[in-house]
């Protein structure tokens, strides 16, 4: 099955950008980045941020918007069946250096799981350095580590705010 990730959420003093590796099939049934209700994702950036968690997805995005963060896919299109990562082939990655010139405020980029991390190096070559993280993946499909150890790596968002 052909898949297309989703333009980015984004504003032009973004510092952080957070990347993952290409929307599941949940999240582009309901087209909203981490649509799985089993993915901590959202559940991880509403605590981290201090925020009352919402299921809303115009408030999700918000929430991105006023903590200064991005969020993005590290591939722009693959084929795949299902939603694992290890199951992409044909993979294209997104333009990075037209979307870091246009967003010039971001210094940090976090990988949302490996798989994400090791796209980005395949394909990426950029002319400016970034501080670059690779946090466990919030997918429900994760479960090398627990919910709590994972959450303690993604609050690292908190001193680079």
């Amino acid at each position: 099955m052909k898949s297309f990730s989703f333009a980015p959420i984004s504003s032009t003093d973004s510092k952080i950008l957070i990347l993952g590796t290409m929307p599941g099939t949940k999240s582009l049934e309901l087209n909203q980045y981490y649509g799985h209700k089993q993915n901590n994702f959202w559940k991880f950036l509403f605590e981290i941020l201090g925020e009352e968690f919402s299921p809303d997805y115009e408030t999700r995005k918000n929430l991105l918007i006023k903590n200064h963060i991005a969020l993005w896919d590290v591939l722009q299109f693959c084929d795949r069946v299902g939603s694992l990562d290890s199951a992409i082939k044909n993979e294209i990655a997104n333009d990075f250096e037209d979307f870091l010139e246009k967003h010039p405020q971001i210094q940090y980029i976090l990988f949302n799981g490996q798989k994400a991390a090791a796209f980005f190096k395949k394909y990426v070559h950029l002319k400016k350095e970034y501080k670059k993280f690779t946090l466990p993946s919030t997918s429900p499909a994760n479960a090398s580590k627990t919910s709590q150890d994972k959450l303690k790596e993604w609050s690292i968002i908190q001193t680079l705010l």
